[in-house]
């Protein structure tokens, strides 16, 4: 029996198909991953003179222009924000708590959630802006 010897290959037909694989999945991981989270509905934040900038946050509590809340990208309803931040904090009362609300937002609405987490235990609370007056 004669068996037909392999052919040589040269570099390139070798490499190409390690090329088509790593294109592959630098193509799926483009498309499948995400950079970063996104608010479960739109924010508009008041602007600030400060130049105050939240460099870490610890949780973030979004209250829209129509009232709506939501914590840590969650939509919450308002009953269950003050159990749910009570239980976050109770391992570390010195978390901090991040309050982004809308710039066209009722400030009677922002002030009752504010008192809302201040009843559940949050001692260092921080309202988010946007830098610049104008």
């Amino acid at each position: 029996m004669r068996f037909a010897r392999p052919r040589q290959r040269n570099d390139d037909e070798r490499i190409l198909p390690l090329i088509n694989v790593v294109f592959l999945l630098l193509i799926f991981f483009m498309l499948a991953g995400r950079f970063s989270a996104s608010d479960p509905f739109e924010i508009e934040p008041p602007r600030s003179a400060s130049e105050g900038v939240a460099t870490e946050r610890d949780i973030l509590v979004l209250v829209g222009a129509d009232g709506r809340l939501a914590l840590d990208g969650e939509i919450i309803e308002e009953t269950a924000l003050g159990a749910a931040v009570a239980d976050r904090l109770s391992p570390d009362k010195e978390m901090r708590l991040w309050l982004k609300a809308d710039g066209s937002a009722e400030a009677t609405r922002v002030v009752e959630v504010m008192e809302l987490l201040r009843a559940a235990g949050a001692e260092r609370l921080r309202l988010l802006t946007v830098t610049g007056g104008g």
